[in-house]
Parts: structure tokens; C-alpha cells; sequence
């Protein structure tokens, strides 16, 4: 890879990582779309320095908070969401890998995700544009809690989005929460299926190749990235935020949509 593509990565990562941290939506359902669009690596490698670039992005945000007394998780319903995620997270991984077995083209595995997430994308704008006419619920159970965590986790791991847009509906609709409260919520599931996701590719050898500094670099794009988007959200009110949400989701659309393109 040339020094621009280094570049790019990193700019990618970073930018994306922001958005990732004001909206609750993990960076990866950017980082992952835009760097398939170039093609210099695999889906599997792209899929992977997404996860990892998630995973610190969401570590530091969510750590962060913590430590400084912000935090609006709600550890009742965001623990067991978190714990299903994490199981997710590993079946998510599972899944992809199986897909990827069964194709010659690996190409066709970034068909199918760039697919997936169009059609999610696309459901999750169609909600968020309609939101205020739509009756929430208050699910508390922790067993349903889990199951919800548990499709989270696997729709954001095989896709290599580390959790995505369709997290912040499931907040909204299952559990009634404001967009800043299910952004916090969104970033804490993500961490814990992104570990649970790395772990399981650490421990199968599945890790694919790629260029152990351009992991240095996305990574700590994804730290920075989290730390810039923590300042810019607490200045930005629930309204902003939701705006930049919904542009982001059209952004999201038209990007897959030229993936599948160059993919098919």
C-alpha cells in the first residue's frame, strides 16, 4: 500500500470514528463501506481493522465516561443487551467465516454485507424519519434483553460494523431512550461484542492478513477519533445529533449500493 492509502485509512478512521462516538453508532458502518470501496484489501481484512478500530473507539468512550461521571448507561438493561451481544459477537464471527468457506469469489461476501446493510440502513432511516409517531416499549426483562443483545451482536459482527444504526433503533423502540442516552448505551453493546468478536478470531487463528502498522494507525485514529467525538457531542443538543444521524444513513446507503456494484 502506498503512503496516500495510509492516509486515507487513517482519515477514514478518524472521521468515521467521531461520527461513531456522537451518534452511538460505532464508526464501523463507515470504516467498513468506504475502505471495501477502494479494493487494496480483502473483505476479511477490512472487516477485521474495522472491528479493531471499533473495539479501542468504543473502549475509550465508554471508559471515559465512566471515569468522569457522564455516563448514561442503564446497567439493568445495558448489561444483559451486552452480554447477548458478546455471544452474538462470536456467532456473528462464526457466520461470516462459514459464508466466506462456502464462496470462491470472496468478493460475493462483500456483495451480501454491502447488501445487509443497505436494507438495514434503509429500515433503521425509515424510523428514525418517523420516530415521533411510533409508540416505544419499556422492555426490563433480562432474558429478553439478552436475546435482543444477541441479534445486535451478530448482525454488527458479521457485517464488520461493530454495531451500526440498527443498535440506536432497538434503543429507541425497546427501551424508550433519548438519542444521547441510546448513543452511550449503543457504544457500551459494541465493546462488548467487538471483544467477544476478537477473542473468538484470536482463538480460531482466523486472523487475515494485513499490514501490522496500518492496525497501529487505525486504532489509534479510533482512540482520537472517540476522544474529539465525546468534546463535540456534549456541545451538540439531541436535535443536532439527530440530524447528523439521518445524513449519515443516506451517506451509508449510497456507498453500499456502489459496493454491491463493484462487488457483483
Amino acid at each position: 500500500m502506498s503512503v496516500f492509502l495510509y492516509v486515507i485509512f487513517a482519515a477514514v478512521s478518524f472521521l468515521a470514528s467521531v461520527a461513531g462516538a456522537i451518534c452511538g453508532i460505532g464508526g464501523g458502518v463507515l470504516i467498513k463501506p468506504l475502505l471495501d470501496t477502494f479494493g487494496v484489501l480483502s473483505v476479511a481484512s477490512i472487516s477485521f481493522l474495522s472491528g479493531c478500530t471499533v473495539l479501542s473507539m468504543s473502549c475509550y468512550s465508554v471508559v471515559k465516561a465512566r471515569m468522569s461521571g457522564s455516563s448514561l448507561v442503564d446497567m439493568k438493561t445495558g448489561t444483559p443487551l451486552a452480554i447477548g451481544a458478546a455471544l452474538g459477537g462470536v456467532a456473528g464471527k462464526m457466520m461470516f467465516q462459514y459464508l466466506s468457506g462456502l464462496v470462491e469469489n470472496k468478493d460475493q461476501v462483500g456483495a451480501v454485507q454491502a447488501g445487509c446493510l443497505l436494507f438495514i440502513t434503509l429500515g433503521t432511516l425509515i424510523y428514525t424519519v418517523r420516530k415521533d409517531k411510533i409508540k416505544t416499549r419499556q422492555v426490563t426483562n433480562a432474558g429478553i434483553c439478552i436475546a435482543i443483545g444477541l441479534v445486535l451482536g451478530i448482525l454488527s459482527s458479521f457485517l464488520g460494523i461493530g454495531g451500526g444504526p440498527i443498535n440506536l433503533v432497538v434503543l429507541f423502540y425497546f427501551f424508550s431512550m433519548d438519542t444521547k442516552t441510546a448513543a452511550q448505551n449503543s457504544l457500551y453493546i459494541i465493546l462488548f461484542s467487538q471483544i467477544a468478536s476478537l477473542v473468538n478470531t484470536l482463538a480460531t487463528g482466523s486472523v487475515p492478513e494485513f499490514a501490522i502498522g496500518l492496525l497501529v494507525i487505525m486504532v489509534g485514529c479510533g482512540i482520537l477519533g472517540g476522544a474529539a467525538g465525546r468534546m463535540i457531542n456534549r456541545r451538540m443538543d439531541a436535535g443536532m445529533v439527530n440530524r447528523l444521524f439521518i445524513g449519515l444513513m443516506i451517506a451509508i446507503m449510497m456507498i453500499c449500493v456502489y459496493n454491491m456494484i463493484q462487488f457483483m
